[in-house]
């Protein structure tokens, strides 16, 4: 996640002409369409392709897979439903959402997700086993669900019981949205035998349960689905054999739970119907209680072998509870095909998740690999305790790093192929220093092919000219945020950073030209830093502040640049401020007492810090847009001087700043506590909390909470388990000695 996102896009045009249709925030109904369908049973379902397709929320209450490879599967939780499910990799979500239509027959008929008040939990601090209650607003029943996912099999696996609290009795249905391979459009489905199967191209899922499903149907969303068929007389009367391609929604009767109120429904994945369909029965047959054992087994024994739970988090349940929850949201990330590739999150946040050719379609981008955000998680797992995973994402890295030029593309799909090709000079550093990072923790020096790639790495950055402006390095395309080219110094913080890390990877391997040549280009970038990024004659204090970035290079220079997402459209760069050049400090290249460093907090907190009842956050910079609008409706390209999406503040930021306070002899625990707080019931952290503005202060939208942005951002996580560490170790973990005691220290 860089994210970003403000504005970072593929190459498309983003225009007000282009706006996206929005979400009503929590979980809006789908899209009706009138029904145009004979009074039929059985055949091909009519009204292909159907209502479009998109993807549910980002605000996911829980995340799950097993520990195993055998099981490559994900899934997520929200609203009360299964909601994206992950198959065969974390770059392709294949689910849109599976939920209960309860119904009387006669005078209505309810949807989980709608007619509901949902309550998630997890089972078990120390795994990702997940229960949902959701119970009738009307008061008429309670549906408890426990999701696991098999690990000898790609199958969710859920456990489903209801419960009649007054009225009935009650027919309760399955309907389950299928979007495979990245797609909700081109989908085919059909029952055979007692299962549902679906198939889209080289993916397809079966769906079963025990007992055994009853009367089901396959048709096309808003025309010839289950939903619109019982909403119209509660009935499932309009039963469809089959529906060939299009947006296809399937439904099926749940019988066991009305004869006993317990059912297990196995959602199996394959290449094939048939492979789908030999998953699923299999999980079936091995049963839900036993798939629930050696799911939790796998995550218990993985806890087992990191370090201990460092002792800031042991003295309060909640902060405790949200260690274990990050460490595991961290490892969970981590695809099996593709060993060291990690997400940024398993999410389709606003724009991102409606299908829009060219913008979002197939889905993205969160669900990729960023090699900033692949950082964050390797340096939050190295202070948990697993060397090996980030030593997997340092071999991943340079094992997909851009040949022969030895740049990271802006992000990836797991299997290391391109999706956004920007590119953004931190993102060529930051994997430097974790491989530097890895190596300490590990005792041994990275392998020749990863040392090959750290060293084209440092020479792209000392040969790097930006062909749009004929600019040098340190100024990068992108900074941090991705929407601004620039002197940005969080960026030239991690440059710096990587080129020390690399001279002393050098150095061990008895290559002293090399470390010689970087060590020199570090130094001068070094002392340059605020010739390029701070301002004295800035409007917001009369001493000298960092800056955002500077588009030329000279900080007194009351140059403009549109700020994108809807901002101004010529800002004066001296207006726009960012917590990141806390990265100097973080990374050692400035020490915590530096007075510029001292000069420009309060700059920091005065524009852009909120204090929420949960805690103080940050936004990322002046009159950002990345956002949901006033209404709690998602955030979509606008034009400029509009100011329609608003971006709110960022709980990792408030983590970075703790990092901050320990390197300057603060405590940082104010930070891991504001952090814990702004957790969802599954311990999900969030990309960006409510920040005062409206909606804040309406019903759902209280400030400090999480918005509809990208839940669980395991940057978030990341910063939280490195804080913790942090405040045990008494000192940043993160921060890489040999840059600290080069610049900020005598060691």
């Amino acid at each position: 996640m860089s994210f970003w996102r403000s504005g970072a896009a593929p190459a498309v045009a983003l225009t007000a002409a282009a706006l996206l249709p929005a979400h009503t925030p929590p979980a809006a109904a789908r899209p009706a369409v009138t029904p145009v369908i004979q009074r039929a049973a059985g055949g091909e379902a009519p009204g292909a392709p159907g209502a479009a397709a998109d993807w549910t929320p980002a605000d996911k209450d829980g995340v799950g897979t097993a520990r195993s490879a055998a099981s490559r599967l994900w899934f997520t939780l929200g609203d009360g439903q299964l909601q994206e499910v992950f198959y065969p990799d974390l770059s392709t979500p294949s689910v849109r959402s599976m939920e209960l239509l309860v119904t009387d027959g006669r005078s209505f008929t309810d949807r989980e997700s709608t007619d509901t008040v949902h309550r998630t939990r997890r089972v078990d601090d120390r795994g990702l086993t997940y229960q949902q209650v959701d119970t009738a607003r009307s008061g008429r029943y309670r549906i408890t669900k426990t999701y696991v996912a098999d690990p000898d099999r790609s199958t969710v696996l859920v456990d489903v019981r209801f419960q009649p609290l007054r009225g009935g009795p009650y027919r309760v249905y399955l309907q389950y949205d299928p979007s495979l391979g990245n797609g909700g459009m081109d989908d085919s489905g059909r029952t055979v035998g007692d299962a549902l199967v679906a198939a889209d191209g080289s993916v397809a899922s079966a769906l079963l349960a025990a007992p055994a499903l009853g009367a089901a149907s396959s048709g096309y969303l808003g025309v010839s689905d289950g939903w619109t068929d019982l909403a119209t007389d509660h009935r499932l009367d309009r039963r469809f054999a089959s529906a060939a391609r299009g947006n296809v929604v399937q439904v099926a009767e749940l019988p066991g739970l009305a004869r006993t109120g317990r059912t297990t429904v196995a959602l199996g994945f394959g290449a094939t119907a048939a492979g789908a369909l030999a998953t699923a029965r299999g999980s079936l047959r091995g049963g839900f209680g036993r798939a629930a054992g050696d799911y939790a087994a796998g995550w218990h024994r993985y806890l087992a072998g990191l370090r201990p739970v460092p002792a800031s988090v042991r003295h309060s349940p909640a902060q405790y509870a949200e260690y274990l929850v990050s460490v595991l949201m961290l490892a969970a990330a981590e695809d099996k095909a593709n060993p060291g590739a990690v997400v940024a999150s398993p999410t389709e946040p606003w724009a991102w998740g409606q299908e829009v050719p060219g913008l979002s379609s197939p889905s993205g981008a969160y669900h990729l690999v960023w090699a900033r955000d692949a950082y964050q998680i390797g340096t939050g797992l190295l202070a948990a305790g697993d060397t090996a995973a980030a030593a997997r994402i340092v071999r991943w890295l340079f094992g997909r790093q851009q040949r022969p030029d030895g740049s990271f593309p802006q992000n990836s799909a797991v299997d290391g192929s391109p999706v956004w090709t920007n590119l953004q000079l931190d993102e060529v550093a930051l994997p430097i220093v974790l491989a530097w990072q890895v190596a300490q923790a590990s005792g041994r020096q990275p392998a020749a092919a990863d040392y090959a790639g750290v060293r084209r790495a440092a020479d792209f950055l000392l040969g790097f000219r930006d062909p749009g402006t004929g600019r040098a390095a340190p100024f990068s395309p992108q900074e941090r945020w991705e929407n601004q080219s620039g002197y940005s110094p969080a960026t030239i913080a991690a440059e710096v950073a990587g080129l020390v890390c690399a001279a002393d990877l050098a150095r061990r391997r008895g290559h002293p030209a090399d470390a010689a040549r970087w060590l020199a280009t570090a130094d001068a970038w070094r002392l340059s830093i605020p010739k390029w990024t701070v301002t004295r004659t800035g409007p917001y204090s009369s001493r000298p502040y960092y800056l955002r970035l500077t588009k030329d290079g000279d900080p007194d220079a009351g140059t403009t640049y549109s700020l994108g997402d809807g901002g101004p459209s010529a800002i004066d760069q001296r207006a726009v401020v960012d917590p990141s050049f806390l990265d100097l400090v973080r990374l050692g290249v400035t020490p915590a007492t530096d007075p510029t460093v001292r000069a420009t907090l309060p700059v920091v907190d005065a524009q852009l810090a909120a204090r929420t009842p949960r805690g103080t956050f940050w936004h990322r910079y002046t009159a950002d847009g990345y956002g949901e609008d006033r209404s709690g409706g998602p955030w979509r390209p606008t034009d400029p001087d509009t100011a329609i999406t608003l971006g709110r503040v960022w709980p990792l930021l408030a983590g970075e700043r703790g990092e901050y306070e320990l390197a300057a002899g603060r405590s940082g625990r104010p930070a891991l506590i504001a952090l814990a707080a702004t957790a969802n019931a599954g311990g999900m952290l969030a990309e960006q909390v409510w920040d005062g503005r409206p909606p804040t202060g309406q019903a759902g939208f209280a400030a400090g909470t999480g918005t509809f942005s990208a839940t669980p951002l395991l940057w978030s996580h990341a910063v939280f388990v490195r804080l913790a560490a942090s405040i045990d170790a008494g000192r940043p973990v993160e921060r890489p000695a040999v840059v600290y005691c080069r610049y900020a220290a005598r060691c």
